[in-house]
């Protein structure tokens, strides 16, 4: 009796568990600057930002995504945009990096099985710069013709936040 009341209390606790944490994804939606990716949703109470706001972000990206996938790291770059954008922040007065090292260097690879190229390509042709951690890099084995074409290659991944954060950039974590 003690045994199956336990596998019944276990379960129950498994079943709260996974409840909590269900995600409501339905009010998120992608656009309006990319709309296949860098899904945001509404948040009641925000207006929009005054004309003239500005950012300048550097986004720091280690985790390699799973394979077939987007790197989430690099989605939260296009997610900033787009919830920013559509809260009336003029996209010419954002400027964005991503800084990629660690294993996520193999998420810059040009190749076809890349679940993250189609999405860093256009990221890179709006503007949002991607470097490379050169050390991480040489670890990994990648050279900078491996790379997707518009990647950029830095010394170290330590080198390039510091020059970003030299020229205004400010590290967002997520």
């Amino acid at each position: 009796m003690t045994a199956i009341r336990f596998t019944i209390l276990a379960a129950a606790g498994a079943l709260l568990a996974s409840a909590a944490g269900a995600q409501d994804m339905s009010a998120f939606r992608t656009g309006p600057i990319f709309e296949e990716f860098g899904a945001h949703a509404p948040v009641e109470g925000v207006g929009t930002f005054a004309p003239d706001t500005e950012f300048a972000i550097a986004f720091d990206v280690a985790d390699q995504a799973k394979a077939g996938t987007r790197n989430r790291g690099f989605e939260s770059a296009a997610r900033f945009i787009n919830m920013h954008a559509s809260h009336a922040v003029d996209p010419a007065n954002m400027r964005i990096a991503v800084v990629v090292h660690g294993g996520a260097v193999k998420d810059l690879l040009d190749a076809e099985e890349n679940g993250s190229r189609a999405m860093v390509t256009q990221l890179l042709d709006y503007g949002v710069r991607f470097i490379v951690c050169g050390q991480s890099a040489a670890v990994h084995g990648v050279a900078e013709t491996d790379l997707i074409p518009g990647a950029e290659l830095a010394l170290s991944a330590m080198t390039a936040h510091a020059q970003l954060q030299q020229a205004g950039y400010t590290v967002n974590p997520f």
